[in-house]
């Protein structure tokens, strides 16, 4: 049986691509494999409260003041760069059998992290070790890297007619 670990994209406009990541960090932990989440720009999401009792299956760090328009850019890089280094030292290690990225795109996006920095990082992580990054607006180097690529596209939401995001739906 082959037994490779898989790069996997989240990305689009439309909602899901965090929670996508955490159904599969829960299916993992299910068959008892340790979970890494970094994420990227959210302060600390409703899930990171539940998932703290899974102990050591789960391990969430997120880095960041909030989304992109709550800071400053510099606070964002500032952010990103301690983000990006927890990073390293996740896909360096083999006992995580699943490494969150969340957010990285957004990251790639504003160039505070380079794709081929990213890339080589995701070529030198232990071979069976999964990593699913997310984000809208993967880049192109990233989809070519990448095992499995899904695009959340939105059809219809509640934001477009003036109702603001749901704890607990969104947050």
């Amino acid at each position: 049986m082959n037994k490779k670990g898989w790069v996997i994209v989240f990305t689009g406009d439309g909602k899901g691509k965090t929670t996508a990541a955490f159904g599969t960090a829960l299916r993992m932990i299910g068959r008892d494999g340790r979970v890494a989440i970094v994420q990227f720009f959210k302060p600390g999401a409703g899930e990171k409260k539940v998932l703290k009792k899974f102990g050591s299956l789960f391990r969430i760090l997120s880095f960041g003041g909030g989304f992109t328009w709550e800071t400053t850019r510099a606070e964002n890089r500032k952010a990103v760069q301690r983000a990006w280094k927890k990073c390293g030292e996740l896909l360096k290690n083999p006992k995580y059998r699943l490494v969150i990225l969340d957010e990285i795109h957004i990251a790639l996006k504003y160039k505070f992290l380079k794709s081929a920095e990213v890339i080589k990082a995701l070529k030198k992580r232990p071979a069976t070790q999964h990593v699913i990054l997310t984000g809208r607006d993967a880049p192109q180097a990233i989809i070519r890297q990448a095992d499995l690529v899904t695009e959340m596209r939105c059809v219809k939401h509640p934001f477009k007619r003036g109702v603001l995001a749901q704890s607990g739906i969104d947050f």
